[in-house]
Formats: C-alpha cells, structure tokens, sequence
C-alpha cells in the first residue's frame, strides 16, 4: 500500500477535515482514504461507466431516440405528438 504525505493543506480546509472525521468517528487519514474513494474513481470503475454510456448510446442509437437538432426539428416532433 501506498503512503502519501501533504504539505501545506490550508488551515481551515484541515480544519474541516478534522471536524469531518470527527463526526464520522475516523482518524483523520482513514477520513481522507475515505474522501479519495468516493470521489477518485479506479480504472476498473471508469471501465464500468465506459461500458454503461456505450451501452445506454446503444440502446438509444437502436431506438433512435434523442433530442432534435434544431428548433425547426423541435416545433415539428412537438406538433407530432
């Protein structure tokens, strides 16, 4: 596992990273490995949301929906409904 050191954190942003893992009952580094995982996808997540948007084009290119490409385009699917 991997160690990380950083320097010159603001005052008050490390203050609030105090009182965050306070209220959260952690140390203050198990809140920041907390706060990278939630907010710092892994390659192996970007692959699954890759794979979630290719899918979701495909369905829509199947379906063929999607939004209208001009205001002309948008008056005419609206009179069609």
């Amino acid at each position: 596992m991997a160690t990380l050191y950083v320097e010159n954190i603001p005052t008050d942003v490390y203050e609030a990273l105090r009182q965050h893992a306070k209220r959260n009952r952690k140390s203050i580094a198990s809140e920041v490995i907390a706060l990278l995982k939630e907010r710092i996808p892994t390659a192996e997540a970007l692959a699954k949301r890759q794979e979630l948007l290719d899918h979701v084009l495909n369905i829509k290119q199947m379906t063929g929906a999607g939004s209208p490409s001009s205001i002309e385009d948008m008056l005419r699917v609206d009179r069609e409904r």
